[in-house]
Protein backbone atom coordinates (compact mmCIF):
# COMPACT_ATOMS: atom_id res chain seq x y z
CA UNK A 1 0.00 0.00 0.00
CA UNK A 2 1.03 3.37 -0.64
CA UNK A 3 0.16 6.28 1.63
CA UNK A 4 0.89 10.01 2.03
CA UNK A 5 1.11 12.60 4.88
CA UNK A 6 3.12 15.97 5.83
CA UNK A 7 4.10 18.81 8.91
CA UNK A 8 4.16 16.08 11.50
CA UNK A 9 6.35 18.12 13.13
CA UNK A 10 8.16 15.98 15.19
CA UNK A 11 9.84 17.43 18.08
CA UNK A 12 8.33 21.37 17.51
CA UNK A 13 6.62 22.70 19.88
CA UNK A 14 5.11 25.12 17.92
CA UNK A 15 2.45 22.66 16.90
CA UNK A 16 0.88 22.42 20.00
CA UNK A 17 -0.07 26.19 19.83
CA UNK A 18 0.17 27.24 16.26
CA UNK A 19 -1.71 24.12 15.48
CA UNK A 20 -3.48 23.36 18.39
CA UNK A 21 -2.68 19.75 18.45
CA UNK A 22 -4.58 17.69 21.70
CA UNK A 23 -1.44 17.37 23.39
CA UNK A 24 0.08 18.22 26.88
CA UNK A 25 3.83 18.32 25.72
CA UNK A 26 5.86 16.96 22.65
CA UNK A 27 6.30 13.55 24.07
CA UNK A 28 2.76 13.18 24.12
CA UNK A 29 2.30 14.05 20.73
CA UNK A 30 5.39 12.43 19.03
CA UNK A 31 4.51 9.17 21.37
CA UNK A 32 1.22 9.31 19.52
CA UNK A 33 2.14 10.26 15.85
CA UNK A 34 4.24 7.40 16.29
CA UNK A 35 1.37 4.99 17.70
CA UNK A 36 -0.72 6.18 14.64
CA UNK A 37 1.49 5.98 11.98
CA UNK A 38 2.64 2.16 12.94
CA UNK A 39 -0.61 1.29 13.20
CA UNK A 40 -1.53 2.90 9.71
CA UNK A 41 1.64 1.73 8.20
CA UNK A 42 3.12 -1.59 7.68
CA UNK A 43 6.68 -2.45 7.39
CA UNK A 44 6.54 -3.23 3.36
CA UNK A 45 4.16 -0.41 2.62
CA UNK A 46 5.62 2.87 1.16
CA UNK A 47 4.54 6.79 2.51
CA UNK A 48 5.47 9.79 0.85
CA UNK A 49 5.82 12.35 3.46
CA UNK A 50 5.28 15.86 2.55
CA UNK A 51 7.70 17.80 4.27
CA UNK A 52 8.07 19.36 7.76
CA UNK A 53 9.15 15.61 9.57
CA UNK A 54 11.15 16.60 12.54
CA UNK A 55 12.77 20.34 13.66
CA UNK A 56 16.15 18.16 14.77
CA UNK A 57 19.28 19.40 14.14
CA UNK A 58 20.90 16.23 14.53
CA UNK A 59 21.25 13.03 11.99
CA UNK A 60 21.27 10.65 14.72
CA UNK A 61 17.81 11.90 15.90
CA UNK A 62 16.36 11.78 12.47
CA UNK A 63 17.45 8.42 11.96
CA UNK A 64 16.28 7.29 15.91
CA UNK A 65 13.24 8.12 14.87
CA UNK A 66 12.77 7.27 10.85
CA UNK A 67 13.86 4.02 12.39
CA UNK A 68 10.72 3.78 15.09
CA UNK A 69 7.81 4.67 11.92
CA UNK A 70 7.06 1.74 9.67
CA UNK A 71 7.22 1.29 5.71
CA UNK A 72 9.74 2.63 3.26
CA UNK A 73 10.27 6.18 3.21
CA UNK A 74 9.98 8.81 0.93
CA UNK A 75 10.83 12.85 1.49
CA UNK A 76 9.51 15.78 -0.44
CA UNK A 77 11.11 18.48 1.47
CA UNK A 78 9.57 21.46 3.61
CA UNK A 79 10.61 24.49 4.47
CA UNK A 80 11.00 23.21 8.30
CA UNK A 81 13.38 19.93 7.35
CA UNK A 82 16.73 20.88 8.48
CA UNK A 83 19.85 19.20 5.99
CA UNK A 84 20.31 16.80 8.79
CA UNK A 85 16.71 15.58 8.73
CA UNK A 86 16.89 15.61 4.69
CA UNK A 87 20.55 13.55 4.74
CA UNK A 88 19.40 10.86 6.92
CA UNK A 89 20.41 7.75 5.25
CA UNK A 90 17.04 6.08 6.32
CA UNK A 91 15.57 7.68 2.84
CA UNK A 92 14.28 6.15 -0.05
CA UNK A 93 14.54 8.85 -1.40
CA UNK A 94 14.65 12.51 -1.45
CA UNK A 95 13.44 15.40 -3.32
CA UNK A 96 11.79 18.83 -3.42
CA UNK A 97 8.88 17.79 -5.80
CA UNK A 98 7.63 14.39 -7.06
CA UNK A 99 5.53 13.24 -9.98
CA UNK A 100 4.33 9.49 -9.79
CA UNK A 101 1.40 7.25 -10.92
CA UNK A 102 -0.78 5.09 -9.30
CA UNK A 103 -2.45 2.93 -11.81
CA UNK A 104 -3.34 5.34 -14.39
CA UNK A 105 -3.39 7.79 -11.66
CA UNK A 106 -0.88 10.87 -12.08
CA UNK A 107 -0.09 12.35 -8.72
CA UNK A 108 2.34 15.59 -8.50
CA UNK A 109 3.40 15.92 -5.11
CA UNK A 110 5.00 19.35 -3.49
CA UNK A 111 5.28 20.43 0.15
CA UNK A 112 3.56 23.78 -1.07
CA UNK A 113 0.30 23.34 -2.61
CA UNK A 114 -0.21 25.06 -5.81
CA UNK A 115 -2.49 26.66 -8.25
CA UNK A 116 -1.72 24.80 -11.56
CA UNK A 117 0.22 21.54 -11.78
CA UNK A 118 1.00 19.22 -14.35
CA UNK A 119 -1.61 18.07 -16.94
CA UNK A 120 -4.15 19.07 -14.39
CA UNK A 121 -6.48 19.25 -17.24
CA UNK A 122 -5.55 15.56 -17.74
CA UNK A 123 -7.17 14.59 -14.15
CA UNK A 124 -3.62 14.77 -12.16
CA UNK A 125 -3.65 15.06 -8.39
CA UNK A 126 -1.86 17.77 -6.62
CA UNK A 127 -1.23 16.46 -2.76
CA UNK A 128 0.16 18.33 -0.60
CA UNK A 129 1.05 19.77 3.11
CA UNK A 130 2.37 22.78 4.19
CA UNK A 131 -0.90 24.62 4.85
CA UNK A 132 -2.14 22.30 7.89
CA UNK A 133 -5.71 21.73 6.91
CA UNK A 134 -6.21 25.80 6.23
CA UNK A 135 -6.77 25.97 2.74
CA UNK A 136 -9.86 26.17 0.88
CA UNK A 137 -10.20 22.93 -1.19
CA UNK A 138 -9.93 22.87 -4.94
CA UNK A 139 -10.61 19.82 -7.54
CA UNK A 140 -8.34 16.98 -7.56
CA UNK A 141 -6.12 18.64 -4.70
CA UNK A 142 -5.33 17.25 -1.36
CA UNK A 143 -3.22 18.73 1.85
CA UNK A 144 -1.98 15.27 3.18
CA UNK A 145 -0.65 17.07 6.11
CA UNK A 146 -1.51 15.42 9.53
CA UNK A 147 -3.74 18.51 10.69
CA UNK A 148 -6.18 18.19 7.78
CA UNK A 149 -6.23 14.13 8.19
CA UNK A 150 -7.16 12.71 11.79
CA UNK A 151 -3.42 12.91 12.75
CA UNK A 152 -2.57 9.93 10.14
CA UNK A 153 -1.17 9.07 6.76
CA UNK A 154 -4.00 8.50 4.23
CA UNK A 155 -4.04 6.46 0.88
CA UNK A 156 -4.81 8.28 -2.64
CA UNK A 157 -8.18 6.18 -2.00
CA UNK A 158 -9.28 7.53 0.93
CA UNK A 159 -8.44 11.08 -0.15
CA UNK A 160 -10.71 10.42 -3.28
CA UNK A 161 -13.81 8.83 -1.70
CA UNK A 162 -16.86 10.92 -1.91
Amino acid sequence: MIYFTSDTHFGDARVLRIDRRPFANMVEHDAALIETWNDTIGPDDEVWHLGDVMSSRSTEDAELLLSRLNGRKHLVIGNNDPVPVTQAAAWASVQHYAEIRLGDQLLVLCHYAFRTWNQMSKKSINLHGHSHGRLKPVPRQFDVGVDARRLRPVTLEELTQP
